[in-house]
């Protein structure tokens, strides 16, 4: 996983910092200091079918009003800020959105067939931004890579992926009727992710209100970029060096992917055997400015000619960050392949 440590672990991540820090402490504030604002935020199922009160949809499935949802929910918000430097701020919000209105529909379908079959009347669910973080299961599910850690007892494994499944867990047990938040939230988050279904060209952020928020938060919420060198401080708990140690070893295993590119044949430019070698395809990536570079660039008569990038993937690089020359480069190494090119520029 592309994660950082410190003080730095929202870098390239301005979104997931506002969606922990601003509902957890509003969350903090109607439980200490404005109880009797609560009412405003409860998920009210009856108010809003029989009184017609849409606004509790919204103001419901924002801010949870149980401390320890709260708690749960930014830990895991915290752990999938991940997916937001990987695809970037306008894609990640735009899976949110979709999550969260398509959970609202399986929130009302599922207590109506809950009601139906079992007899159970549910008026109320537990608030809070709960169904988006269950979707957020599903790409992690299928596309974080599972790295065993160590084993316990000699049969069960632990892997890179264990804390967040037991945060989830816990999460799914901290109330009566949270199953169906999650249920809801996992039916979205495949629904969204489907390719057939193609709700992600229907449930998007436009590119103009993309422009605005980054105009106006992400210069509050941004964080400065991190070091290499990770610090495991000595007051530290064992849960926070365990993680340290986790985010190192995402960084590791993905060195190890680019350093096995490079150990491929040094004399071949582009594709040999399905991996890249990368010292010949970036250093002008990298080193462009570099006068002596140009004593040592290859003939062009053994350089093939430049692969067609798409527009769309280069746009989703611009807005991680990168400049639009790096993102043309990038994308050409790597044959258009999205995921392989965002690894590099993430790594360098």
């Amino acid at each position: 996983m592309f994660t950082s440590t410190g003080s730095n672990g929202f870098y390239k991540a301005p979104l997931s910092k506002s969606l922990l820090l601003v509902p957890s402490a509003i969350s903090i504030l109607l439980t200490l200091l404005f109880q009797h604002y609560q009412k405003f935020f409860a998920y009210n199922l009856q108010a809003v079918k029989e009184d017609f009160q849409i606004w509790r949809l919204v103001c419901g499935r924002t801010i949870c009003l149980d401390l320890k949802d709260t708690f749960c929910s930014s830990l895991l918000i915290y752990n999938f800020r991940i997916f937001e430097r990987r695809y970037g701020s306008r894609k990640f919000s735009s899976f949110l959105l979709g999550a969260w209105m398509l959970s609202a529909l399986f929130d009302l379908l599922l207590v109506e067939i809950t009601q139906y079959i079992f007899g159970i009347t549910i008026n109320s669910l537990p608030s809070g931004f709960l169904g988006p973080v269950f979707a957020l299961f599903v790409p992690f599910y299928s596309s974080i890579p599972r790295v065993q850690v160590t084993q316990v007892l000699g049969h069960f494994s632990i892997t890179n992926k264990s804390l967040v499944y037991i945060l989830g867990l816990q999460l799914l047990t901290s109330g009566s009727y949270i199953w169906i938040l999650a249920l809801s939230g996992l039916i979205s988050g495949i629904c969204y992710n489907s390719s057939i279904l193609k709700v992600h060209r229907i449930l998007c952020v436009p590119r103009w209100v993309a422009k605005i928020f980054s105009w106006t938060l992400e210069p509050v919420f941004s964080s400065a970029e991190p070091t290499n060198e990770v610090r495991v401080g000595m007051g530290a708990t064992v849960d926070i060096q365990r993680q340290q140690r986790m985010e190192l070893l995402d960084r590791q295993i993905m060195m190890s992917q680019v350093a096995q590119m490079r150990r491929q044949d040094s004399s071949s430019i582009c594709f040999q055997g399905g991996m890249i070698n990368w010292n010949r395809l970036f250093p002008p990536l990298r080193h462009r400015h570099n006068a002596n570079y140009q004593d040592h660039r290859p003939s062009e008569q053994g350089i093939p000619p430049p692969t067609e990038v798409s527009e769309e993937q280069v746009a989703r690089l611009m807005e991680m960050g990168f400049s639009r020359g790096d993102a043309l480069e990038a994308l050409r190494a790597s044959n258009n392949d999205l995921n392989v090119a965002t690894n590099f520029l993430l790594q360098h």
